[in-house]
């Protein structure tokens, strides 16, 4: 029997979409209000996988979900990139004069935050999930607060979309990952990403070398993010995605980067949505 999938937020999110388009429409998930609440659930073994925000277009990384991957030695085997589009919902009837505060997650406030210019008189409130707003309005009945989220949540809790697409930049996307506690991955020809971490000694070129490798082994350097090591002072640790045409290229890039950089970890090695 398959366990349910741990999302952040509640059914009509955007995690939730995902989890809807990358397994089936009928998957059952475990609704959870933080990524830690989402992670604890893979920890117990409540849940085999979590769909997590990782990027966004707009907004860019989202430096926590890459510490929790690391910090509970979690593996990536997908991704999923999600078009975001986000829509100013209220109860039927309501016009934008009525509204005086917006609930919504912080990410959809700072994505929509230029749309609120020309209404100053409406109050920006950080919520833990737009989702769960849009039902709070929904099942209280609650007059003058608008939630953004998605149409599919506006459906689900029967609200009115007041203004359509109200993100800064039209084209809007962020990039999930699945994620397990284990995996085992298969070397096949379907696998061209892979996820990766690493520190380097703080000196000058040892990064820079890094990457010669990966050039020099034919990877493309897709992404590449640095955290601070909390316990040493000016360290920093790299996560980096690379694309490759054959695996056994990225084989040897890894096997060369394990002997040169402290605490590497293969993070993930998975199939790119983007081919």
């Amino acid at each position: 029997m398959n366990k349910p999938i741990a999302i952040q937020g509640i059914k009509g999110s955007f995690h939730h979409e995902v989890a809807q388009h990358y397994f089936n429409e009928a998957t059952d998930v475990v609704e959870c209000m933080s990524f830690d609440g989402a992670v604890d659930s893979l920890l117990n073994g409540r849940t085999d996988n979590i769909v997590m925000a990782l990027e966004n277009s707009i907004a860019g990384s989202i430096i926590p979900n890459y510490a929790l991957i690391d910090n509970h030695e979690l593996k990536i085997v997908g991704e999923y990139y999600l078009d975001i589009q986000h829509n100013l919902l209220v109860l039927k009837g309501q016009s934008i004069e009525d509204v005086k505060e917006v609930h919504s997650h912080p990410m959809a406030l700072l994505q929509c935050k230029v749309f609120f210019k020309d209404y100053p008189h409406i109050k920006l409130v950080e919520a833990k999930d737009t989702a769960d707003v849009a039902k709070q309005i929904a099942e209280g009945n609650i007059k003058g607060i608008a939630a953004i989220a998605s149409k599919n949540a506006a459906g689900l809790y029967d609200l009115e979309v007041l203004a359509e697409s109200i993100q800064t930049i039209k084209h809007n996307e962020t990039r999930f990952v699945i994620v397990k506690r284990n995996a085992d991955v298969e070397h096949s020809e379907t696998i061209n990403k892979a996820s990766l971490k690493f520190q380097l000694d703080h000196k000058r070129g040892s990064l820079a070398t890094i990457l010669n490798v990966m050039s020099d082994c034919k990877l493309n350097l897709t992404k590449i993010q640095s955290l601070p090591k909390i316990d040493t002072p000016w360290k920093y640790g790299f996560f980096v995605d690379v694309t490759f045409d054959e695996f056994k290229d990225y084989d040897k890039a890894k096997s060369i980067m394990q002997i040169m950089a402290e605490n590497f970890k293969v993070l993930g090695e998975y199939k790119n949505a983007r081919v």
